[in-house]
C-alpha cells in the first residue's frame, strides 16, 4: 500500500527496495488523490523504486493517467465494496426533510466548508433540509463554528467517525450523499452510497468522472461552487424521477466493485508476476 509525500518516502520505499535486494516482487498498491503534485516536486525520487517494483496498480483510470503523464505504466484495480454490507434499505422511508449526508474527513482537501455554504443557500428555498457530517478530524470545531455563522447549526449533525453498522443506518435514512472534495482519487463514500441506493452529488474532481456520469448515474458540480451544489441539491429534491433514475443506474454500476470481481483481477496479477519470478 503506498501513497504520497512521507507515506512514500517512510513505508512504501524501504519495502520496495528491501524486496529488490532479495529478489522478492513487490506489487505497489498506490492510492490518494494528491499523486499529480507529489509527482510534480519528487517524480525523479519516486522513479527509481518505481522501476524496482513488479508492478504498478492504482485504483482508478484517473491515477493511471496521473502516472502515464510522468511516464509510468500503471495496472487499474478498483476498490472493493462490501455489497453484504452496504445495501439498499429492505424498506424506503420517505420523510419531509431531504436529509444529505457526507462521510468525509473534517479536513481542508474534502471541502466541508463548502458543503456548509451550499446548505445555507439551499435553505432560501427549502427550510426542510438537513446535512449530517460523518467523520473526524482537525477542522470540526472550525466547521460548528462556520455553521453557527452561516445560521445552519440547527440543521447540521456532526456525527464523528461511526462504525459500519451506525454507516450503513445513515445511509439508509438519507436521500443524497454529497462529496465536496477537492482533491480526490476513488472515494470509497461515493461507492457506498451507490451500494445503498443514495443518489450521489459530488464535485467533478480527480477520479470521480471515472466512477459515476453525470447526470446518469451521479450529479456532479465544480469545486468550491456552494452555488451549484445547493442548485444540485434542491434539484435533486425537488424531482422524485430523477433520485429513482440515479439510484437504479448507481445500483447497477456499484457491481463493478464487488470482490467476486475485483479478486480475480488481483489473482490474475498475483499469477503474471509469480510465473515472471
Amino acid at each position: 500500500m503506498a501513497n504520497s509525500g512521507w507515506s512514500w518516502q517512510l513505508f512504501a520505499t524501504p519495502v520496495v527496495w528491501l524486496g529488490w535486494l532479495r529478489r522478492t516482487p513487490v506489487i505497489v498498491n498506490y492510492r490518494g488523490g494528491e499523486a499529480a503534485d507529489y509527482l510534480r516536486t519528487s517524480a525523479r525520487w519516486v522513479k527509481p523504486t518505481i522501476a524496482r517494483a513488479a508492478c504498478l496498480a492504482v485504483p482508478s483510470g484517473f491515477l493511471q493517467q496521473v502516472f502515464a503523464d510522468f511516464g509510468f505504466e500503471a495496472r487499474i484495480i478498483p476498490n472493493v465494496i462490501d455489497l453484504d454490507v452496504f445495501r439498499p434499505p429492505p424498506r424506503r422511508v420517505t420523510h419531509d426533510t431531504f436529509t444529505v449526508v457526507v462521510t468525509r474527513n473534517l479536513e481542508s482537501i474534502y471541502g466541508l466548508d463548502t458543503a456548509l455554504h451550499a446548505l445555507a443557500i439551499a435553505r432560501q428555498s427549502r427550510k426542510a433540509i438537513r446535512l449530517q457530517i460523518a467523520g473526524s478530524g482537525p477542522q470540526r470545531a472550525n466547521l460548528e463554528k462556520l455553521a453557527r455563522d452561516l445560521g445552519v447549526a440547527d440543521r447540521v449533525d456532526f456525527l464523528g467517525r461511526l462504525d459500519r453498522r451506525r454507516l450503513y443506518e445513515m445511509y439508509w435514512g438519507a436521500d443524497a450523499a454529497l462529496n465536496p472534495s477537492r482533491v480526490d482519487n476513488m472515494p470509497n463514500s461515493v461507492l457506498e452510497a451507490l451500494a445503498c441506493g443514495v443518489p450521489v452529488i459530488s464535485t467533478n474532481v480527480g477520479g470521480v468522472p471515472f466512477i459515476v456520469e453525470h447526470g446518469r448515474t451521479a450529479l456532479l458540480v465544480d469545486r468550491d461552487d456552494a452555488q451549484a451544489m445547493a442548485a444540485a441539491m434542491l434539484h435533486l429534491g425537488a424531482d422524485p424521477q430523477l433520485q429513482s433514475t440515479l439510484r437504479a443506474r448507481g445500483l447497477e454500476e456499484v457491481q463493478r466493485y464487488a470482490w467476486e470481481q475485483v479478486r480475480r483481477s488481483w489473482l490474475q496479477l498475483y499469477r503474471e508476476v509469480g510465473a515472471a519470478v
